[in-house]
C-alpha cells in the first residue's frame, strides 16, 4: 500500500502557512509504517514539540491504473474516507529552510490516521461537494468542503497516475483546509464526513 499525500490544495491553508500557491499539485509520500494502528492513541514523538493535526478527505484506489485520463478517474475508486496527516511542524520548518525533503516530519510512525470507516461514494453524492470537519475536545477546529480544493479528486488521480502506478489499496490524502494547529497530551480529535463520525483519536 502506498500513501500519496497532496499538499497545498486549499487556498486558505496555503495562506495561513505563508506558502506560495503552487502551479501543480505538491506531492509527498508516507510509508505504510506511518499508519496509526486501529484503536491506538497517537503518541507525540520525542523529536517534536509542535505536532499539528491536518484533517483530510481520503480516497482508496480499487484498481490498477497508469496514465489515467481525468474523465475515467472515477472508475478507479469507490470509497471515500477521512484521516489526519500529523505533521511535526517545527521539524518540517527546519527541513524546508534547508531545502530538504519533509519525510521525517510527515512520515514518522503514527503520522497517518486512516479512519476505520469508508463510505461508498454512491451514498455520498457529488464527491466534489462533501462537507467535513475536525473537532478537538468537541470544538470545531477545521471545517471545509471538497469544492474548495484547487485540484479535485478526479484531477488528482489523473495527475498522480502520471508519476506513480496506482494499485489496489493505495490511499490518497487529498490535502487539508485552514485551521491546522498543535496537539497536546489528553486532546481528543474526532473527524466527521457529511456529519458521519469517521474516527476518534486520543493524544498521549
Amino acid at each position: 500500500m502506498k500513501i500519496i499525500c497532496v499538499g497545498r490544495n486549499y487556498t486558505e491553508h496555503i495562506a495561513e502557512l505563508a506558502n506560495e500557491k503552487p502551479d501543480e499539485p505538491v506531492l509527498f509520500m508516507k510509508p505504510d509504517t506511518s499508519v496509526l494502528l486501529k484503536k491506538q492513541p497517537f503518541f507525540i514523538p520525542d523529536f517534536s514539540t509542535d505536532v499539528h493535526y491536518e484533517v483530510e478527505v481520503l480516497v482508496r484506489i480499487n484498481k490498477i491504473g497508469k496514465h489515467i485520463q481525468p474523465k475515467f478517474a472515477h472508475k478507479y475508486y469507490e470509497e471515500i474516507g477521512l484521516g489526519i496527516d500529523f505533521t511535526a511542524r517545527d521539524l518540517q520548518q527546519k527541513l524546508k529552510e534547508k531545502g530538504l525533503p519533509w519525510e521525517k516530519a510527515k512520515g514518522f510512525d503514527g503520522a497517518a490516521v486512516i479512519g476505520s470507516k469508508w463510505i461508498n461514494k454512491a451514498k455520498l453524492g457529488d464527491v466534489d461537494h462533501l462537507d467535513f470537519r475536525l473537532e478537538k475536545n468537541e470544538e470545531v477546529v477545521q471545517k471545509s468542503n471538497t469544492s474548495h480544493m484547487l485540484w479535485k479528486i478526479d484531477e488528482l488521480i489523473a495527475y498522480l497516475s502520471t508519476y506513480f502506478t496506482l494499485k489496489i489499496g493505495d490511499v490518497i490524502f487529498t490535502g487539508t483546509p485552514a485551521g491546522v494547529g498543535p496537539v497536546a497530551a489528553e486532546d481528543q480529535l474526532t473527524g466527521f464526513l457529511q456529519d458521519k463520525k469517521m474516527f476518534s483519536i486520543k493524544i498521549k
